[in-house]
Parts: C-alpha cells; structure tokens; sequence
C-alpha cells in the first residue's frame, strides 16, 4: 500500500500537503490520504469526472471545501470519518452530512468518557442502557457517541435526520440535514 500512497500524494494540493505533513503518527497520516482519495473518488462518480480533476481546499476547523469542479446548485455534501485502522466516506448530491464511524471498545472506561463527553440527555440514554448485558451497553454507548459526532459534523446539536448503519466492527452513523431520498455512497475501508 505504500506505493500506493506515494502515488496519491499526488492527488493531494498544496494547503492538504502542509496538513499531511503537519501529522506526525504515520497511521494518522495514512488515514489522511486514503480519506482525501476516497472523497475524491466519490465526488468524482457523483459529478462525472476524474478524481484529479477534484479540487479541494482546506479550511481551519472545518471539513475541506470542493472548489473544483464548480458545483451548479447546491454542491455535494461529503463527510470523512476515521478510527483505528478504518476510514469512511459519504458524499450526496442532495444533502449536507455528517459522518463518523467508531471502532467498538468494550474495554474502554465508557462511563468515564461518558461522563466527559455526553449532555444530560445523552447520559439519560446511557443510564437506561446500565441493566443490560455488556455488549448491549457496549454497543448502546458507541451508538450514542457515533451519532453526536456525526451530528457535531453535520453541524446540528438535536436537528438533522440520523441513522445508525450495521457493521460488525464499527458504530457508523451517518446524519444529513434533509430527509434522504435514496442512500448517500458510503465508503468504509481499511488500512490493512
């Protein structure tokens, strides 16, 4: 896969470059440029051109920006999500998104991060998952944490239109800001 990289680093402009080279974990990096390829490819089957032809701009704080090709209308709404050794995409030509997959750590301190990082409505949810087995709560808890990244993503705290998506390693939420018509592409790979 390393080849590989080297050749889309090429894909990448300059302002994704500086980022790239900004990380310093090489996982992280690799996540970087497979997300960046995905959405490229992506957007590419979406607006019927290559994915050289993408054009994207960074922005601080915030998911990239396509400024190429010119969008007519309203432009695609994309979202990349990565954990561990995973990356995921979601583009719609309909829609904004917000994405965000989570690999399923039951030996992680879920209470702990749940405390740090829910709101009071959210710990509600997570307190009425206590009774169950651990792998209920397990599973209940990344739901939760799923769909509040994806709707952080998206842009919208409570708003937004959300669902849960089944895999068997990871929580996968995908939240759009319209009703979806028909499924966004969703990408998910991994690294190894």
């Amino acid at each position: 896969m390393d080849a590989q990289l080297q050749r889309w680093l090429g894909w990448l402009s300059p302002g994704e470059m500086a980022r790239h080279q900004r990380f310093v974990r090489a996982q992280r990096q690799r996540q970087f440029v497979v997300g960046r390829v995905l959405l490229r490819m992506a957007l590419a089957r979406l607006l019927g051109v290559t994915p050289q032809e993408i054009g994207l701009e960074e922005q601080v704080g915030k998911a990239p920006r396509l400024v190429a090709p010119v969008a007519r209308g309203t432009p695609p709404g994309f979202s990349l999500a990565h954990s561990g050794r995973w990356v995921a995409c979601a583009v719609s030509a309909q829609t904004a998104l917000g994405l965000d997959v989570e690999m399923k750590d039951g030996a992680r301190d879920l209470n702990a991060l749940a405390a740090q990082a829910f709101d009071s409505g959210e710990m509600s949810q997570w307190e009425r998952l206590q009774g169950l087995p651990a792998a209920s709560r397990v599973e209940g808890f990344y739901r939760l944490w799923s769909e509040k990244e994806a709707r952080f993503k998206l842009g919208a705290a409570s708003g937004g239109h959300c669902l849960a998506l089944a895999h068997a390693e990871l929580s996968v939420a995908l939240c759009s800001e319209l009703p979806l018509e028909q499924p966004p592409a969703i990408e998910i790979i991994t690294l190894e």
